[in-house]
């Protein structure tokens, strides 16, 4: 069992300056990170015809350099010492595909310009206190359940754009979605109904979420059609079933 504690997650012996490995592309969709605009590729015409009118967005957005960490997809993990010198200055933090399977919510606590965060394909159960400058936050296929989200936990993250938690065992949207976020990614959970509130206000007819661009709720149990008034206020219908 890996498990991270006060402190971060490191190769054993590797330096936070040594470059880090090339970030693995993830088999599904992506998001083109630190531009305003969406790339134009082709992933899949069968998955553009159906979701993304062509749209393809990517999700690995870390870049090795000496402000970023990448430990992915190895078993060799230990516990760097909780006063590295460097550690304050981390901007991209990448723990993909490790085996870590719970993290102490005051791990990232001293990391206050974090802006970077993927903790993708490890063993998650629940999620700890995320640093409050985050703009990405990456937590896909995992084990997540909606009672390892605390009702605050994306609450105070102002800068969060990017949300990506499809693929692990959510019952319920997370709760207290800031109004920065513009992808939200819930695909492929348990997610079986959601609220006037969940995206919208429920008070507020006038109400307009207008930096959202894209949510994907398809391979929940949830019908979409169901919940017309949970979408009144987006530009965009989410991607899922409405039948």
């Amino acid at each position: 069992m890996k498990t991270v504690q006060s402190t971060l997650l490191l190769l054993l012996f590797m330096p936070l300056t040594e470059p880090a490995p090339p970030a693995q592309q993830d088999s599904g969709i992506t998001h083109e990170y630190g531009t305003d605009n969406l790339e134009e590729t082709i992933f899949s015409q069968d998955y553009e015809d159906k979701y993304l009118d062509g749209k393809n967005i990517k999700e690995n957005m870390i870049i090795p350099d000496e402000k970023s960490l990448q430990v992915q997809k190895d078993e060799a993990v230990t516990l760097l010492p909780p006063k590295k010198e460097n550690d304050a200055n981390l901007r991209r933090l990448d723990f993909t595909g490790n085996l870590i399977e719970d993290i102490e919510d005051g791990t990232f606590s001293k990391l206050s310009l974090l802006e970077e965060l993927s903790l993708a394909e490890n063993q998650l159960l629940k999620l700890p206190v995320l640093p409050p400058k985050l703009t990405l936050f990456n937590a896909k296929y995992n084990k997540i359940k909606s009672r390892g989200i605390k009702a605050n936990t994306f609450k105070k993250l102002n800068n969060l754009s990017f949300l990506y938690l499809d693929h692990n065992s959510l019952e319920s949207v997370p709760p207290n979605l800031p109004e920065s976020l513009r992808i939200i990614h819930l695909q492929f959970n348990n997610i079986t109904s959601i609220t006037d509130d969940t995206f919208c206000k429920a008070n507020d007819t006038r109400y307009i979420r207008d930096r959202i661009e894209e949510i994907r709720l398809e391979g929940n149990p949830i019908i979409l059609g169901k919940h017309p008034n949970s979408f009144i206020c987006l530009k965009r219908l989410p991607i899922g079933s409405y039948f």
